[in-house]
């Protein structure tokens, strides 16, 4: 299982992640999942109430805080360590990669009965509160670590169907939350910094550039789109949370969840990253369709989780309302079952 610890933290190179609402009242979060170093497995988890967990610790025992699930909840999770969920009364969480930014609290011994694994957090969250609110509140009752000296920091994203939305960064040991208003989350440096370096695109708007006199000539917009020349297309983290804001922004609006929903999974393609611009030898290139796994969609008013994958972009839901979370066994699946992009012939008379 420390295999898979590391692997969460040495793979996850990038996420995006964006929210989206419709005129119905739903709200929405989506986000992508990458491994750059290759492929990781990817299962969902139907987790009921009652379940009990106790978390890894650095010293490699499962001997930390002992937590079960007051909820339940469905999980996206690559071994039985959940990435991305959504719990029966609508709050959704999700852990982001954070590399090189910021701290958790040092490990302490004396203290592992209130200690928790960095990537075990999000199933705790899940398992035990209905509101953003609750877990802020909760924060200080826990002490997050990493369960290996190795791997890189995370940081999450927790929303409630009531529309509130934060992300938690843990900075010299201390967890700071910001209230997320503008709803999009990547990954380092931190979640301030993104905010304040959208101002170096304030330039940037839907639709085309006016024309107008440039000297002795006259400029036209070529195309459709000019008002967002100067867009960032990389996919580093702060230009992937630029263009995310963009497209979000821009989005029309909804009348109902099935079309936000719809509409996450369109913006989030245009964050795909695909295998071989993260590798300068290419001779070493992982044998895997994308970098991006998975994409997930979250309606926390109705409690409907959607994916796709990089071997079949259908769209597949899990309703949490067809769930008796009180009786279901813990049960985990592949996210696909058969690892091969399906193709439909067409049938021409």
């Amino acid at each position: 299982m420390m295999l898979a610890i590391v692997g969460i933290h040495t793979k996850a190179d990038s996420c995006t992640g964006i929210t989206l609402k419709s005129n119905d009242g739903a709200n929405i979060v989506a986000r992508t999942v990458e491994w750059a170093n290759g492929e990781s497995p990817s299962d969902y988890l139907i987790v009921p109430q009652g379940y009990e967990k106790q978390s890894m610790l650095p010293d490699g025992t499962k001997t930390g805080m002992k937590y079960t699930a007051f909820f339940g909840y469905v999980g996206l999770a690559s071994e039985d360590y959940v990435i991305e969920g959504l719990n029966q009364v609508g709050l959704s969480a999700g852990l982001f990669y954070f590399p090189k930014t910021g701290s958790y609290p040092k490990y302490d011994e004396s203290l592992k009965d209130k200690t928790i694994s960095d990537t075990e957090f999000v199933a705790w969250i899940l398992g035990s509160f209905e509101t953003v609110e609750d877990v802020i509140s909760a924060l200080s009752s826990v002490r997050v670590v990493a369960t290996d000296s190795r791997a890189q920091n995370l940081h999450w994203r927790v929303a409630d169907k009531y529309g509130r939305q934060i992300v938690i960064e843990y900075m010299d040991g201390i967890p700071m939350v910001y209230e997320n208003t503008l709803g999009v989350l990547t990954n380092a440096p931190a979640y301030p910094w993104h905010l304040t370096n959208l101002n170096n695109y304030i330039n940037l708007h839907p639709g085309s550039a006016d024309s107008h006199a440039f000297g002795d000539i006259y400029l036209n917009p070529i195309g459709h789109g000019s008002g967002l020349l100067g867009l960032p297309g990389d996919v580093t983290p702060p230009s992937r949370f630029v263009r995310a804001a963009i497209y979000q922004t821009s989005a029309p609006e909804f009348e109902n969840a099935i079309q936000a929903v719809n509409q996450a999974f369109v913006i989030l393609e245009a964050m795909t990253i695909p295998i071989g611009i993260q590798f300068s030898d290419k001779t070493k290139i992982p044998n895997i369709p994308s970098a991006t796994q998975w994409t997930a969609v979250t309606d926390m008013t109705n409690n409907n989780l959607y994916y796709n994958t990089m071997y079949n972009p259908t769209v597949r839901k899990i309703d949490l309302n067809s769930i008796d979370f009180a009786k279901v066994p813990y049960q985990q699946h592949p996210l696909d079952d058969v690892k091969a992009r399906p193709i439909m012939n067409v049938s021409v008379k």
